[in-house]
């Protein structure tokens, strides 16, 4: 049967694989992007998708953009892949660092989240969050990026258990290092010399995410990690 999912970061990384996987077997998608050109790319990689023009770092504007968008009355399920880092140590680490991603990482999700959860009600869906190890461990350096991660994983550990009545799984997903553009402007921001074949590629990820989502229903993957395997 075909399904309906939205994602938010479909245009690169793990968010893009899963896009691919799902598109590749039938599914729907619906897509989020940061404006109307990004949207338009988006839509020509993936035809047939809809497109849903909100910038994750403008909360406010999740719930017109929704409105506008004309989404299905059912969504089977919300993959919320989309996120940014910035690191630094506490000590030198700009408000605005923090500020932007609490707000893209949790407030944006958690508002999304809010938005169309009438929908993946109506289908007794499925919401996935994409983590990180450093939702589990914060390391030095990564203080601001890690709070917005642990508090990405209070947030689907509140979701679980609120949404279960209504028949809705919550799944939270914690990937180690993975070879994604977002772990190439981390080893620029450590100074480090970038290997994409020492990480977890994005598929693995993928296939891990996909698990969970096409687990029978009498079951739920609540927290998935993925962690590299033996070299």
């Amino acid at each position: 049967m075909t399904q309906i999912h939205l994602l938010t970061g479909a245009g690169s990384g793990i968010g893009h694989a899963v896009a691919q996987r799902l598109s590749a077997r039938g599914d729907r998608l619906i897509l989020v992007a940061r404006d109307t050109a990004r949207a338009a790319e988006l839509t020509a990689g993936f035809p047939g998708s809809i497109p849903v023009v909100a910038d994750l770092g403008n909360p406010d504007a999740i719930v017109d953009a929704v409105a506008a968008a004309g989404l299905p009355d059912a969504i089977d399920s919300v993959i919320h892949a989309a996120g940014i880092v910035d690191l630094g140590t506490v000590a030198d680490l700009p408000l605005e660092a923090w500020t932007s991603q609490l707000t893209v990482n949790l407030v944006a999700p958690a508002e999304l989240t809010r938005v169309v959860l009438p929908r993946v009600r109506a289908a007794r869906g499925q919401v996935l969050f994409v983590n990180s190890g450093a939702g589990l461990n914060a390391h030095p350096e990564w203080a601001a990026y890690g709070a917005s991660k642990h508090g990405l994983k209070a947030l689907a550990d509140a979701l679980r258990g609120e949404e279960a009545p209504h028949g809705v799984r919550v799944t939270t997903v914690y990937p180690g290092r993975t070879a994604t553009p977002m772990q190439a402007k981390v080893h620029e921001q450590e100074g480090r010399d970038y290997d994409p074949s020492a990480y977890i590629d994005a598929e693995s990820v993928a296939t891990g995410i996909l698990t969970a989502l096409d687990l029978p229903r009498d079951a739920v993957i609540s927290d998935l990690t993925v962690r590299p395997g033996p070299r």
